[in-house]
Parts: C-alpha cells; sequence; structure tokens
C-alpha cells in the first residue's frame, strides 16, 4: 500500500512530465481563489474605511433631526442634556442663504450652533477659533466657503453678509466677521450632518433673533464611550417621544414621532450590512470560477487517466490495489488545486492591495483569508479528482494492458 508521502511524489512528477497542462488546468482555480480572497479583503476595507470616515465626523454620536418647524426648544434641549450617558449636546438650526463677499453672491449652507459643537462634531479648525456662546456677529467657515467658492479667498477678519429669509417673507441683511476657518474634511463622504466643506456656522442665538425665532432644527449630543451610544440614543428617543406626548404604544412607531433619530453605532452596522452585501454577491461571481475550475480539472483528469490507462494496468500487474491508483490521482488532483491556491492567494493579495490603493482604502487583509484560499482551492481540486480517480481505480487490468 502506498504511502501519503509516496502519493505526494508520484503526483508531483506527474504535474512536473506536464507542466503547462498542470497551469492551463490551475488556471480556473487561480483566478477563482484569488478573486474571492480579492473580495473579501476589499470588503473588509470598506467596513473599515466607513469606520474611519464617520470618527472624522465625531465621535459616538447621536443626531435628532425635527420634521417641522416650532418643534425642538429649550425644553427638549433640556431633556437630551439630562439623560443618563450623554456628555454634550448642541442645538442646531440650518438654512441655505445668500452670502456676500465683496461683489461675489453665493448660496451658502448656514448653520447655527453652539460653542459644544466643534468637540461634538470634532471640528478642527485651520486658523482662528471656534465660536463661544458670548459670540454674536462672527462666523466660522468651511474650507471650500473659504477657499473655492468666491472670486477671491476669504481670510480671518474679513466681513462677509448673510441674506435671512424669514418664515414670514420678510428678508434681513446681518455683515459677520470671519472668526475662523475649518481644515479639509478629509472624509469623502458624509456621514454625521451637513457638509462642514460648505457650511458657515453662526452662533444659533444670533441665527435666531435675526429669523425671528425660537426652535431648533436638530440636536447633536454625544456619549460618554462607543459602547453605550447605541443604549443612550434609544433612551434619549424613549424619553423625547414622551416629552413630546407620543403614546406609549407609539414608542417604537418611528412615523409616529415628529423627529427622526440615528447614531454613530446604526450608520456603521448599515454601511457595513451594504459593504458586506456587496461582497458577497461578487464573491458569489467569483465562485463562479472556481466552478469552472473544478471542471477543468476533472477534465483534465478524465483525459490523464485515458491517456495513462496501459501505465495504470501496468501498475496493477505490479500489485497497486485500488486504494493505490485512487490515491494516486486524488493527491494529483488536490496538488494541482492546492497550486493554484498558493497562486491565487498571492494574486488575490496583490490585486486587493492594488485596488485598495487605487480607491485609497484602508489595507486590510485578514490572515484567515490565506487559509481560506488554499482550503477552497484544496477541496476544489480534491472534489474534483474523485470521480476520474475512482474510473482509474476501477479499471480491468487486463484490459487496461491492451489499451493502445
Amino acid at each position: 500500500m502506498l504511502s501519503i508521502k509516496e502519493s505526494i511524489k508520484f503526483a508531483m512528477g506527474s504535474i512536473g512530465n506536464a507542466k503547462l497542462r498542470s497551469a492551463l488546468t490551475a488556471l480556473g482555480i487561480i483566478i477563482g481563489v484569488a478573486a474571492v480572497v480579492a473580495n473579501v479583503s476589499l470588503g473588509a476595507s470598506f467596513n473599515q474605511f466607513f469606520t474611519d470616515e464617520l470618527g472624522t465626523q465625531g465621535s459616538n454620536f447621536i443626531i435628532i433631526y425635527s420634521q417641522d418647524v416650532n418643534i425642538f426648544f429649550d425644553k427638549e434641549l433640556n431633556v437630551i442634556k439630562n439623560t443618563p450617558g450623554i456628555d454634550g449636546v448642541s442645538p442646531a438650526k440650518g438654512q441655505t442663504e445668500e452670502v456676500t463677499y465683496l461683489s461675489s453672491k453665493r448660496q451658502i449652507s448656514i448653520q447655527g450652533v453652539t460653542a459644544d459643537e466643534q468637540d461634538i462634531s470634532n471640528l478642527q479648525l485651520e486658523v482662528g477659533s471656534f465660536l463661544t456662546d458670548k459670540d454674536k456677529y462672527v462666523a466660522v467657515l468651511g474650507n471650500d466657503v473659504a477657499n473655492t467658492k468666491f472670486d477671491k479667498n476669504i481670510s480671518i477678519k474679513n466681513p462677509l453678509e448673510i441674506n435671512f429669509k424669514r418664515r414670514d417673507g420678510t428678508n434681513v441683511t446681518q455683515k459677520f466677521i470671519v472668526k475662523g476657518i475649518l481644515q479639509k474634511n478629509k472624509a469623502t463622504f458624509v456621514g454625521g450632518g451637513p457638509d462642514r466643506d460648505v457650511t458657515i456656522y453662526i452662533p444659533i442665538a444670533i441665527m435666531n433673533e435675526l429669523l425671528n425665532t425660537t426652535d431648533y432644527g436638530a440636536f447633536t449630543a454625544r456619549t460618554a464611550s462607543a459602547e453605550s451610544v447605541r443604549n443612550v440614543s434609544n433612551e434619549v428617543d424613549r424619553r423625547l417621544a414622551l416629552h413630546l406626548g407620543v403614546p406609549t404604544r407609539d414608542l417604537n412607531n418611528p412615523d409616529a414621532k415628529p423627529y427622526r433619530i440615528f447614531n454613530q453605532a446604526d450608520i456603521i452596522d448599515r454601511l457595513n450590512t451594504l459593504a458586506n452585501s456587496l461582497t458577497i454577491l461578487i464573491t458569489m461571481v467569483a465562485l463562479i470560477s472556481l466552478l469552472v475550475g473544478s471542471i477543468g480539472i476533472m477534465n483534465i483528469m478524465l483525459v490523464t487517466v485515458t491517456e495513462r490507462t496501459r501505465e495504470i494496468g501496468i501498475m496493477k500487474s505490479l500489485g497497486f490495489n485500488k486504494y493505490d491508483i485512487l490515491s494516486l490521482f486524488i493527491v494529483e488532483s488536490a496538488m494541482v488545486g492546492l497550486l493554484g491556491g498558493i497562486l491565487g492567494v498571492l494574486l488575490g493579495i496583490i490585486g486587493s492591495y492594488l485596488v485598495e490603493s487605487f480607491l485609497n482604502l484602508p489595507h486590510i487583509f485578514p490572515v484567515y483569508l490565506i487559509f481560506l484560499g488554499f482550503g477552497i482551492a484544496f477541496i476544489v481540486g480534491l472534489t474534483a479528482g474523485v470521480y476520474p480517480a475512482n474510473k482509474a481505480a476501477s479499471m480491468d487490468p487486463v484490459e487496461a494492458l491492451r489499451h493502445e
């Protein structure tokens, strides 16, 4: 009876004697494994990318948007502020208004906020300083507002005018002095509020004064820890809903509430689900290559059985039993699959690195993918070789020796 070591030696000899055929046989496995490995790696990179992107928008944040005017006031602000686990909260109010700098007029998003907004939303300044709760007619500009939106760049202490549209149809224009300019936002998508690069921040008390209103449009809150953000968000939702008169039976019905609430953990979960779904879809397509590769191995092994019919007869006449012949062909098939797996994993690593570099994604390659790639290739090769091996092992030695 042949040992596994001897079977591997015979298989390596057979593969070495037909290098080109073996390489072409493994090609389908190589492509399939490379595609699977690269796609799973890209999925992990996208997950990390989304997490990092949201981190630049703030940490442990909760955002509550009102769906109508005159919903949120100071009482609602205090409800959120007094919820256990809340580490800070800033009311916000946004409108798109006409902004004039020198002779240029542009439509710019204006956000009324408090001083807490800087820490909650992780607003980093390039020059100047952020708003304080004692400030009046000063503004902090997003990087694009200061450097690309107008005909000339805006600097610290430059004046600009904002024309506010009130709810009663009247307008009021007010001059603001630039107090600070934000750093360019590194995030490539907006995950925690307005796009800060194209936003002007002013004190919310001044915005309400100019608009002749007292309500807020939203609240941005922060929890003490990332682990508590979902539980604290649920508690804020419950307290705010009860405070606004939502019946207890409708606390789990978003449509019964005059606001929408979401948090960082929920956003990450949704984005990761999207990335995972896309990864699974593409990986399923890649598995087709593996199926084609397995059929290719089976076909080549069947051809090999036919070509080596006389050799099989000689081996049986020399005392090789059915198990020996079976193991020889199965090991050879598995070796072809494993060879394809090695090359496929290497190709997958290189491919994922190149794609991640091109898309400016973090390079994430879980170590388990190496073993996954080897495992898939080995199993595919092993499975594809079972039928040809069984056919070879079942040959009648006399008929095999007569084969020309």
